[in-house]
């Protein structure tokens, strides 16, 4: 973990996650993932496209019921600070022909969602951590999750 890689669990606000959501569809989904970036002031709303513009190009489906939507480095100018939603849909949606019960929004400046992105996976590999946060019902144990994470470094 570099100097600059903040923790997981101080990216991801409270305000920013919902854990019991329900989506009509895959970019329904990544709108309300969007959305919490937006709420915290990390994005433009223009970002929320592009979240979209990505997965019509690329699939952020990552296995384990889990997507990580985010945008394309064309829409980084509408990230103004790194930060992370998260979306728990406890019926599941259709992700192009996969169950989705997770959608973790990110936002990061330059290249660091390749950072995020590697921080998360390696929390959503493990099949125990996966299934305690598809089933995570406050916050708290979320949080949890991601710290426990964060100390592994």
């Amino acid at each position: 973990m570099t100097d600059e890689t903040k923790p997981l669990a101080e990216l991801l606000a409270e305000t920013s996650i919902n854990l019991d959501a329900s989506a009509s569809s895959r970019d329904d989904a990544i709108r309300q993932a969007g959305a919490g970036l937006l709420a915290v002031g990390a994005i433009d709303e223009a970002y929320i496209d592009a979240m979209i513009d990505r997965e019509n190009s690329v699939s952020t489906f990552m296995g384990e019921g889990v997507a990580i939507p985010h945008g394309t480095l064309a829409a980084k100018d509408s990230v103004k600070s790194d930060a992370l939603s998260l979306i728990r849909f406890p019926d599941g949606i259709d992700w192009d022909g996969n169950d989705v019960r997770l959608a973790f929004g990110i936002a990061a400046k330059g290249n660091g969602h390749i950072a995020l992105l590697s921080q998360l996976a390696t929390v959503l590999m493990d099949p125990d951590k996966a299934e305690a946060l598809r089933a995570a019902t406050t916050t708290e144990q979320v949080y949890a999750l991601l710290e426990s994470e964060d100390e592994d470094d």
